[in-house]
């Protein structure tokens, strides 16, 4: 209880709030920009906040990581692009509400949906956080290394169809994150001798190359066949007869969306699109769904939203990332001198009541803000994006320069990018690798811990029942598309 109320006094912190409010709202027009995200401003921003108190510096952080998840759908239903994949099957009923004149009809039911997934699924997590850290701070390093493979593979196996492109970037994360200091025994490696290499490649500066460089120059590039919206929006109506007549429908896409959070690699994207088919089939009047129909932009919004509090388990409790952004804020407690993980409740329970605090806040803030703002959403599609991307790559490369006062950080910033542009060309997805990059350094240490601690060696990792149930597990999930590729080729051999 004094954990929770010291952090309840750091979240009426005046300079709390008021970084919830920019932050969500920044993260609100991030996400409503196509190509933008609230990852992007987490990772430009991240630098800014090293000088900031930790309990001024992650609610912020957090504040624009729940604005991005409700933002998206501004987009969506004004432009039928998504600004975020989290919102691709909201497009399908919100953008066909647009097209009949039915804007504010579509941005109030999106509005009160995000409301609804992102604050009760929060408080869900903060619970089932602290009850899986008491079970988890049991285990040991055998254990931890099993579960941070588990999760790679997991994200690995699910990249597009090209599950060797997803190893091939999980293992270039290894490779770099291998440059520098040994963890344990300090031991240069791969430094070749130089100053600046022995130190390793910063998490920061690969996090602005490759995450937000990259997505720039990719924006940059594709801007000029973004088209802008000329709807005009009135203000918020709230839609209790369409909330009152889909409860089944909301509860069923909370619950598919709290379960797909929680799984990593996965997140809203897969969530919000699973929702809007689980609800489709579920559905009397199915042949209404495309045509601009209420459950059609509830399902997905409450199911991407939910998501958020599923991500959130994972990423206290165990230290494991749910998703691409959840990695990124795992780097930020990181720098900010954090370990999350089960011990993080027993050491510093006041930041985990305070970031979950800080969510809850920003998704009233963000309620407000859209409700009283609907009328302006179609002003955050028309920024300039030959002026906004250079402006943001700027600040992208002050940052890193900021973050350690020299100028190798700029060319590692540079380094970054170009190889983020190289895993585009080749279609390497980055998710696998910026998992890995932030897990690497917790693999090795477990595992070396693992191998040290035990007196059978590497045999402990299959001896012990934890610990070998999650190898196991990922075995399956990385022979798992080889196994569908083949029962495929069977099936169409049958056919013929």
């Amino acid at each position: 209880m004094a954990a929770f109320m010291t952090a309840l006094g750091n979240l009426m912190n005046p300079a709390v709030i008021l970084l919830c409010m920019l932050g969500g709202i920044l993260g609100v027009i991030l996400g409503a920009i196509p190509g933008l995200s609230g990852g992007l401003a987490i990772t430009v921003l991240l630098p800014m906040t090293f000088k900031m108190r930790a309990e001024v510096a992650i609610p912020f952080l957090v504040s624009i990581y729940t604005g991005s998840m409700s933002g998206s759908y501004i987009g969506a239903i004004l432009l039928g692009i998504p600004g975020t994949p989290s919102s691709i099957a909201t497009v399908y009923d919100g953008y066909a509400y647009t097209k009949k004149g039915e804007t504010v009809k579509a941005l109030s039911l999106a509005t009160v949906a995000n409301f609804i997934g992102t604050v009760p699924s929060t408080i869900i997590a903060m619970f089932l956080s602290a009850v899986i850290a008491k079970w988890a701070v049991k285990l040991g390093p055998w254990e931890f290394f099993a579960l941070g493979s588990c999760a790679i593979v997991m994200v690995i196996s699910l990249s597009k169809g090209n599950v060797a492109k997803g190893m091939l970037g999980a293992g270039l994360a290894i490779l770099i994150t291998s440059v520098g200091t040994s963890p344990l025994c300090g031991t240069q490696r791969f430094s070749f001798g130089n100053y600046y290499l022995s130190g390793g490649f910063s998490l920061t500066c690969v996090m602005l190359g490759l995450f937000a460089g990259r997505v720039l120059v990719d924006e940059y590039a594709k801007s000029s066949a973004v088209k802008s919206s000329d709807v005009k929006v009135g203000r918020f109506h709230f839609p209790g007869k369409e909330l009152a007549s889909n409860v089944v429908n909301i509860i069923r896409s909370f619950i598919t969306g709290l379960w797909i959070g929680f799984l990593p690699g996965l997140g809203g994207s897969l969530s919000n699109q699973m929702a809007y088919a689980m609800a489709k089939n579920a559905s009397k009047e199915s042949e209404k769904f495309g045509t601009g129909y209420p459950d059609g932009v509830l399902a997905p919004e409450v199911a991407n939203n939910a998501s958020l509090g599923g991500a959130l388990i994972p990423f206290i409790a165990l230290g494991i990332p749910g998703d691409m952004v959840t990695s990124l804020l795992l780097g930020a407690l990181t720098i900010q001198g954090f370990e999350t993980g089960p011990l993080i409740f027993r050491n510093h329970p006041e930041m985990v009541y305070l970031l979950f605090g800080a969510v809850v806040l920003t998704a009233v803030i963000i309620l407000l803000f859209e409700c009283l703002g609907m009328p302006l959403f179609p002003m955050l599609l028309k920024v300039p994006r030959h002026y906004l991307y250079p402006a943001i790559f700027v600040i992208c490369l002050t940052g890193a320069y900021t973050s350690s006062s020299n100028m190798w950080a700029i060319v590692v910033v540079i380094l970054a990018t170009l190889f983020g542009i190289f895993m585009a060309v080749m279609n390497i997805p980055s998710g696998p690798f910026m998992l890995t990059f932030v897990l690497a350094n917790v693999l090795e240490n477990n595992l070396r811990k693992g191998v040290s601690y035990a007196k059978n060696g590497y045999m402990s990792f299959v001896t012990r029942p934890v610990s070998c149930l999650f190898l196991i597990v990922a075995l399956i999930l990385f022979l798992s598309p080889f196994i569908q590729d083949a029962l495929k080729k069977s099936k169409r051999s049958e056919a013929k």
